[in-house]
């Protein structure tokens, strides 16, 4: 079967440049916006003609030039966005519907992935403020999408691992902890963390599969859903020492949200329903879709304790 031409818009950000890798690595014709808001960020360039050197088509386009979104989008089959959704990089996921309106019109394209690539925001009605705000503006896209008919898979690819294991998933540090760690609550809430590489080669094999056409696309890896207790013990065997724990209620948890800023907030209501509600494993994957490991077992997907030896 001949491979979909893919266009990634967002391929110079941190999810985005893994799927123009991993497009390119399957085999697609890969195709990446360049947009001229760029300006002088010699990094997202640099990154651009890097991805032009292993054979992506650059294609130049602007969220502020309708026109520009439609012959961009009418060059290939799939579009991918991976525009940022979090609040402490930049979070612009309501632009997608300037992208929805471009799809809409060129009438060509066989399936769009909106910037999804954590929780289900389908699943999420409940969310505190004022973290629901991701929530809700992508069900907002969505609904866009679905209203315009467009053919779509929606992509929950859970925790980064990045974000939530090295630290062993305390706020506010990328980095291993040396002494102390907080538990929250006993630490045994079950969540999935998945490597960004692995989110990208599960989510390219759906594109051009029927079995995930208009349908969620779960990576709940098995060997991947730990609770953070596990990731801190796998953490201890693999340097010998043990951390000082503390455990912190919900209670606790919810009242450090005043002072923080904007961002801070946000995050500690995201880190809430992950750790203590357990959001991302509290439910079975039904009719509405499917699992990534299970549809795709050729991705041999990296494991957690292998992953935190990058950190050793």
């Amino acid at each position: 079967m001949e491979k979909s031409k893919v266009l990634v818009v967002g391929g110079t950000g941190y999810i985005g440049r893994r799927m123009v890798e991993a497009s390119l690595a399957q085999g697609h014709p890969t195709f990446v916006l360049q947009r001229p808001e760029i300006g002088m960020d010699i990094e997202k360039l640099q990154m651009l003609l890097s991805f032009k050197a292993k054979g992506a088509t650059l294609v130049e386009g602007s969220f502020a030039d309708h026109k520009s979104l439609v012959e961009a989008v009418k060059k290939v089959d799939v579009v991918i966005c991976t525009m940022s959704g979090v609040h402490f990089r930049s979070h612009n996921l309501l632009m997608q519907l300037k992208l929805v309106e471009a799809i809409k019109e060129a009438g060509n394209i066989k399936r769009f992935l909106p910037s999804e690539f954590g929780m289900d925001p389908a699943r999420m009605e409940d969310a505190l403020e004022p973290g629901r705000v991701t929530f809700d503006e992508k069900m907002v896209v969505r609904k866009a999408i679905e209203e315009a008919n467009i053919p779509h898979t929606y992509v929950s690819s859970n925790c980064f691992a990045a974000y939530f294991v090295p630290n062993c998933s305390q706020l506010g540090t990328l980095t291993p902890p040396k002494e102390k760690v907080s538990l929250y609550g006993d630490g045994n809430v079950k969540a999935v963390f998945v490597d960004e590489d692995d989110v990208a080669a599960y989510t390219i094999k759906a594109i051009d599969d029927p079995r995930t056409l208009n349908k969620t696309v779960y990576v709940r890896p098995p060997e991947n859903i730990l609770s953070q207790r596990q990731i801190i013990e796998m953490w201890e065997k693999l340097t010998g020492k043990k951390l000082d724990k503390s455990s912190i209620s919900a209670e606790e948890f919810l009242a450090s949200i005043k002072g923080l800023d904007y961002a801070g907030q946000v995050g500690v209501g995201h880190f809430y329903h992950i750790y203590y509600e357990g959001c991302l494993t509290n439910f079975e994957i039904g009719e509405e879709g499917e699992e990534a490991s299970k549809l795709y077992p050729e991705v041999d997907y990296i494991r957690m304790d292998e992953y935190l030896k990058r950190y050793l």
